[in-house]
């Protein structure tokens, strides 16, 4: 088994899920309030001890069936290669890698670019996402969350960032991000204005995507959008 790594940076729900993850992996390890996203996962991987190590966010709730064992039905395990796997939007009822728990190879994630706008695809030029769901991704737990959610997914899809993704496919995501027919589900509404203002913010700022990994910024512009 590989190390499986729990990062948190201060989220509501981070402790309560740690411990879930614990209950039935009593191995897992975390990465707690280390700043910015590369930085956290450089910790990570400094963390394992294994070729490949597992990353579980914050605000993942896992699912029962997800046992932290590489399928190779999918795949055959290449330790160049990160793979990640689907998760459940409980706004949007999307389902894909977003959220989702992924496996990394640690060398490549010592290496990798600091500056780079999506972390996960830039990680190694291997880059392979599996049909398995492994967890609902909630971070619909309050206003910030949920609209800081919105808008950086949302920035990344309509600036067409993604590695080999496919436009049809990030078209779709992105309309459904931004669907107000969602706007009922718990914090909806915030999460929609979040993926409205991040795709807007990437059609005028493509030279600047990289402030959405910057959550003093990302708290700077939420502030603005609650004073109207």
């Amino acid at each position: 088994m590989f190390d499986i790594i729990f990062i948190s940076n201060g989220e509501e729900n981070a402790d309560q899920n740690y411990s879930n993850l614990l209950d039935r992996f009593p191995i897992a390890k975390r990465v707690d309030r280390v700043v910015g996203i590369h930085n956290a996962h450089k910790k990570a991987a400094t963390l394992s001890l294994t070729k490949m190590f597992w990353v579980v966010d914050a605000d993942a709730d896992i699912v029962p069936s997800f046992d932290f064992t590489f399928n190779s039905a999918y795949k055959e395990l290449d330790f160049d290669t990160v793979y990640t796997y689907r998760s459940i939007n409980p706004v949007n009822d999307l389902i894909y890698g977003y959220g989702g728990i992924k496996l990394l190879p640690k060398k490549k994630v010592l290496d990798m670019d600091m500056n780079s706008v999506d972390m996960t695809t830039s990680i190694s030029n291997k880059f392979v996402p599996l049909p398995e769901i492994s967890n609902t991704t909630r971070f619909n737990i309050d206003e910030f969350s949920a609209w800081k959610s919105g808008f950086r997914e949302c920035a990344k899809l309509a600036s067409k960032v993604i590695e080999k993704q496919n436009d049809k496919e990030t078209e779709l995501r992105l309309n459904v991000w931004c669907s107000d027919k969602f706007k009922d589900r718990k914090f909806g509404k915030q999460t929609i204005d979040g993926a409205k203002a991040g795709r807007n913010y990437a059609f005028n700022n493509s030279d600047s995507l990289s402030k959405i990994n910057d959550f003093g910024w990302l708290y700077e512009q939420f502030s603005k959008y609650t004073l109207g």
